[in-house]
């Protein structure tokens, strides 16, 4: 925050925001066919509309008092305008380096309506990861557990099809740092078995409705095993067949390596439509 009100000019304070796991629905900017934007609001289905996040809001400190009202607050694309006098700028400037909550009435100076309010209030948060996230082989919440993105060198794609591995979870959340190099290799290895033996089937795959799939590798020392999955459900047999063929060779390498036993690992694919 400080760094903003550094950053920005006098009469502005522009903010930028973070997708929030609270919101119920949120801002969006659509480009429509005449070329204009239009403000929409996006719900989660089913779900009635308490909470909207916005992508950013910006203190404009260039309201006259001549103006006849206190502040003025609107929606602009995705985002939120609050309009302020420059003498409650300075209010506001001081109470963010003060790190204090801070209250704006909205609307006219001599009207009885005041009820609506921008309020920016300071909360104490706790970095939960990998928050709202579940398995696709069996639902397993992966909350707090940790995860690193994975960048493939090949692409495998087949029938304008292209799948993707772009997370692995270590389940075994006491990994050694001595080890998390060596973690990642092997991750990547996998993801590059997985990715080829999928890759003849991605559009069966994908008419199957099954875009997301996760492989779970478990290794010790006198133990051995993949589940792979998707929507909560095992893959069919006919995709295990050449996961067998592609993974067992490569898992079977790394058994004699006792740097990153024991090992549970999950690793996220998708598949999308090529856009090339």
């Amino acid at each position: 925050i400080l760094k903003v009100i550094h950053s920005c000019n006098e009469h502005v304070i522009s903010i930028g925001a973070s997708f929030s796991l609270e919101a119920d629905s949120h801002l969006v900017c659509v480009q429509n066919s005449d070329g204009i934007y239009q403000t929409q609001a996006n719900s989660a289905a089913g779900q009635p509309r308490k909470v909207t996040g916005a992508s950013f809001v910006v203190f404009n400190g260039a309201l006259k008092t001549s103006s006849g009202f206190l502040a003025k607050s609107s929606i602009v694309e995705d985002g939120m305008m609050v309009q302020i006098t420059q003498d409650m700028m300075e209010a506001l400037r001081q109470a963010l380096r003060d790190k204090k909550d801070f209250r704006i009435t909205c609307g006219k100076i001599d009207s009885g309506d005041l009820s609506e309010e921008v309020t920016i209030r300071w909360v104490e948060t706790v970095d939960i990861k990998n928050k709202g996230i579940v398995s696709p082989i069996d639902g397993q919440s992966m909350e707090g557990i940790p995860s690193e993105r994975i960048c493939q060198d090949t692409d495998f794609e087949a029938h304008d099809k292209v799948v993707k591995c772009t997370e692995v979870f270590y389940l075994l959340r006491d990994r050694e740092p001595a080890s998390a190099v060596a973690h990642l290799q092997f991750a990547k290895e996998i993801a590059t078995a997985c990715g080829a033996a999928l890759c003849p089937h991605l559009k069966t795959l994908k008419n199957s409705g099954m875009n997301k799939i996760g492989l779970r590798v478990s290794m010790d020392i006198d133990m051995v095993e993949y589940r792979a999955g998707s929507g909560g459900q095992p893959l069919p047999q006919l995709y295990l067949n050449d996961l067998d063929s592609a993974l067992i060779p490569v898992i079977h390498n790394r058994t004699s390596d006792t740097s990153i036993l024991p090992l549970v690992m999950e690793l996220i694919f998708f598949l999308i439509e090529s856009l090339s």
